[in-house]
């Protein structure tokens, strides 16, 4: 369950997300050991560090975090909309706005991140108690059709996206 979605089961915008994807592979591996990599490359950043914008005009760690959170929550509704047949179209949003209203930097950065790590380990559980079949339903999101399980490949090619920002931002991988 949980192959790797063809093109037409998801906007093109996530082929760049895509990419950055190991090309084989199993979905449920992948989300599972996000987290401990999320966790290892942030350990070092203090609380105040994590407040500040990574560069002008750009999010703070604490609001990168409170991204992904957002994302995963919407993109995981989507699936579970769609694997319980759902025919309406699934709304878009903006994620700046989502970010905007968030008042992430008041927060600490272990309580956003316990609220990440709750998140996924929710997300794992939807996927992984999805009947049989029900990864290839598509329904309508953001204007596209698109797939179950491209939904659980879009959660995780988003945070890989935004984790190799991290990195960037840090100069260099965790040891």
């Amino acid at each position: 369950m949980f192959s790797r979605p063809e093109p037409g089961e998801y906007a093109p915008y996530y082929d760049t997300y895509f990419a950055q994807l190991p090309a084989t592979g199993d979905l449920l591996p992948i989300l599972r050991a996000q987290p401990a990599a999320l966790h290892n490359l942030l350990a070092p950043v203090t609380d105040e560090a994590a407040g500040q914008p990574t560069a002008p005009g750009k999010w703070s760690i604490k609001e990168v975090l409170i991204h992904l959170i957002d994302c995963e929550r919407v993109f995981a509704y989507r699936a579970l909309a769609i694997a319980r047949g759902e025919q309406q179209p699934l709304p878009g949003f903006d994620q700046d706005a989502y970010v905007a209203n968030t008042q992430a930097n008041a927060r600490s950065l272990s309580d956003l991140l316990a609220e990440y790590t709750a998140q996924r380990t929710a997300t794992v559980a939807l996927l992984s108690n999805l009947p049989p079949d029900t990864d290839t339903r598509t329904g309508t999101a953001s204007g596209h059709r698109t797939s179950v399980r491209a939904l659980g490949w879009v959660i995780a090619a988003h945070e890989f996206h935004h984790y190799h920002l991290l990195v960037a931002h840090f100069g260099s991988q965790p040891a």
